[in-house]
């Protein structure tokens, strides 16, 4: 009993060690527009990741927008021989809202791919990354209202800085 204590101990303490956060900017667009964003990205496992993103914040034409993602990330496996390139995909959900005389709100459910390359003896990485899936708007103007649902495409290029 002793014994499989301290190996579940040992093993969360690894575990947890091997885990790292970063936090990042992109530029590229999805759901439609173009823009940047900024990110914090956590491990959760020795290939996998969550990245929570705050994808848009603005006022334009007397309208006032925000957007978020959140998006969950698995490394594929570095024996694919891609030397200092790190492929990665995932499956993420962005969200964002509109205000002002009339009013949407936006779903893009997606899938992502993208390569990651870790710049030598620092804690930086630059990323570059395609997603696609359904972009889903329910908005309303005055008395009327619509729901309205395309194919969406976007990318983006970033840099990670790991904490």
């Amino acid at each position: 009993m002793k014994k499989a204590i301290l190996v579940t101990v040992l093993a969360s303490t690894v575990s947890s060690a091997a885990a790292a956060d970063y936090v990042g900017f992109f530029v590229g667009g999805t759901m439609g527009g173009f823009g940047g964003g900024l990110h914090y990205q956590q491990d959760v496992g020795s290939a996998s990741a969550m990245r929570y993103a705050l994808t848009g914040l603005g006022l334009s034409n007397g309208y006032f927008n925000i957007g978020g993602e959140f998006a969950y990330l698995n490394d594929l496996s570095a024996a694919n021989g891609f030397g200092p390139l790190q492929p990665y995909y995932g499956l993420g959900l962005g969200a964002g809202v509109t205000l002002g005389n009339a009013s949407a709100v936006g779903l893009y459910p997606h899938v992502l791919g993208g390569l990651r390359y870790n710049v030598a003896s620092t804690p930086l990485s630059v990323f570059g990354e395609v997603n696609l899936g359904p972009s889903i708007v329910f908005a309303s103007a005055g008395s009327s209202s619509g729901v309205g649902v395309s194919f969406g495409l976007g990318g983006r290029l970033g840099i990670n800085y790991r904490l």
